[in-house]
């Protein structure tokens, strides 16, 4: 699987992973140096700390890389009146009258506990293209499903402004 990323968030992680490998990198090859230097590397716990860091560091670069060269590129443009990436939505659930605030993201983006749902979630792919007043009928598996109604739709342009948290 694929995972959907839009050319915004494709940008962000190709700068992420030039500063780390320009930045990041040289600091923190320095830091193993400046440990090994300090003597016995058997009981150096700054060697150890310095290594997991860069470690971490090289892990980080290759997931980044990893994630642009197996993604998805996706449409973050969308009609004014339909729901796309980056939009916020207000929906009611039918069942119960409750209502919700939805942020629709990308796949790396995704947060349930701030609202931002990914467009490969349920709700997020039964939503997409829907305009206000819509009935949405969401699919959460062959047994179960749920229906929503649009009621707002902002166009808050989150891709420009908003970074990419952590992936």
């Amino acid at each position: 699987m694929f995972n959907q990323l839009t050319k915004k968030d494709i940008e962000d992680m190709q700068a992420e992973i030039e500063n780390r490998k320009v930045v990041l990198r040289p600091q923190l090859l320095e830091a193993v140096k400046e440990a090994r230097a300090h003597g016995d590397l058997s009981e150096n716990f700054e060697y150890y700390a310095a290594k997991k860091e860069k470690n971490k560091n090289e892990s980080r670069i290759r997931f980044l890389e990893r994630m642009i060269k197996t993604a998805e590129i996706i449409d973050d443009n969308s009609a004014s009146d339909e729901v796309g990436v980056n939009d916020t939505v207000d929906i009611v659930f039918e069942e119960d009258g409750t209502s919700d605030s939805l942020t629709i993201v990308s796949t790396m983006r995704g947060d349930s506990l701030k609202n931002l749902i990914s467009v490969e979630s349920p709700i997020g792919k039964a939503l997409l293209g829907h305009k206000v007043g819509d009935r949405v009928e969401v699919v959460v598996n062959k047994d179960f499903n749920y229906y929503i109604k649009v009621t707002k739709i902002s166009k808050d342009n989150l891709g420009e402004s908003a970074s990419l948290r952590g992936f």
